[in-house]
């Protein structure tokens, strides 16, 4: 491997790397605005369809502008942009607020981030490679961390449907990070874009839940009361636009294009630190205090993630996807679909 090949590695890695974090970052974002539409009376369904409907307006806006060619792309790739949309877009969200009913939030955010062990476990059947001890290691310290990021056990409660829907959420959610590999990373010729992925997978998402709310499968009400953000009182307006745009039309795209560098398996486990930009974003915009606990949690998750990256770096395998490892080439036989 030459000079020039590492360091188009190391950057192709840091740049996957800073678009998952900031991925990870705004879809943080979008429990504080969530929480204050619902807190006006709308229901979670009607939050969720507001949010897709709003980003899938923001994303065919953008990737007009930016992609004319990306309806067509979008039809041409017909088949994974429509799972992608049902699945998880769609799916993962309103599986979490079907187990958000019947759990404490603390458990069902848990169960829902189990999905890079599930992702880990993907790509050690597909690949036929067993992932190292650090590997399996910074998984189990980054899982540990979430829990005490999450507190779970500060008034749990746990029944069989409540974890049924949770774990439903978890393969929506690992399906997110496998799907999202299926786009090309630089844009070559006739693959998948990130953007058109996004403004599709947004698309069919938005009717995906729109339909589940009109035809009252789940409860579906908007209210035009004003909503607090902040300790500010402002239009209902404010908190959909914001979530139509920085936890969904911005997260997407960021998180696609992240993915697509890193792969799944490391996505998966950097898509955990959004519970941390969750817990920071409810100290800064609803002023619940961040406990030592959650503290400690948040170091044992960074901590994992190293073990992780460390663990992937030291695998001596000829197609890995890390930049000191050789090739660039995806490692993961993903059933890529091509319309």
């Amino acid at each position: 491997m030459t000079a020039t090949q590492l360091d188009k590695g190391i950057d192709h890695f840091r740049l996957g790397l800073l678009f998952a974090v900031l991925s990870a970052f705004t879809f943080g974002l979008s429990g504080p605005f969530a929480k204050a539409l619902m807190e006006a009376g709308w229901t979670p369904t009607a939050a969720v369809t507001a949010r897709m409907a709003g980003g899938a307006i923001v994303m065919a806006v953008v990737a007009t502008i930016i992609r004319p060619g990306w309806f067509r792309e979008a039809v041409a790739h017909a088949k994974t942009v429509v799972v992608y949309g049902f699945v998880p877009v769609a799916g993962a969200q309103l599986f979490y607020f079907n187990a958000v009913e019947h759990l404490s939030v603390g458990v069902a955010l848990l169960l829902e981030y189990t999905a890079p062990i599930l992702v880990v476990g993907y790509v050690w059947v597909t690949t036929r490679r067993k992932p190292t001890n650090l590997t399996l290691a910074g998984v189990a310290l980054a899982i540990a961390g979430i829990m005490l990021v999450l507190n779970v056990f500060a008034g749990a409660h746990i029944n069989g449907v409540g974890v049924a829907w949770g774990l439903a959420a978890a393969v929506c959610a690992a399906c997110y990070f496998v799907m999202s590999d299926e786009v090309s990373a630089d844009g070559d010729e006739g693959s998948l874009n990130s953007i058109t992925l996004a403004t599709g997978g947004l698309i069919v998402g938005a009717v995906a839940t729109a339909l589940v709310g009109v035809t009252g499968v789940m409860p579906f009400r908007f209210t035009t009361n004003d909503t607090v953000v902040a300790g500010f009182t402002v239009s209902w307006v404010v908190p959909v636009i914001a979530l139509a745009v920085i936890p969904t039309a911005i997260a997407y795209s960021l998180g696609i294009m992240g993915i697509a560098r890193l792969r799944p398996r490391f996505a998966s486990l950097v898509g955990l630190s959004e519970v941390m930009f969750a817990v920071l974003a409810a100290w800064l915009l609803l002023g619940q205090a961040i406990t030592w606990t959650q503290a400690i949690g948040g170091a044992v998750v960074l901590v994992g993630l190293a073990l992780a990256r460390q663990g992937d770096r030291s695998e001596k395998v000829e197609a890995a996807t890390w930049p000191d490892a050789g090739a660039l080439e995806d490692p993961t036989p993903c059933n890529r679909a091509n319309g």
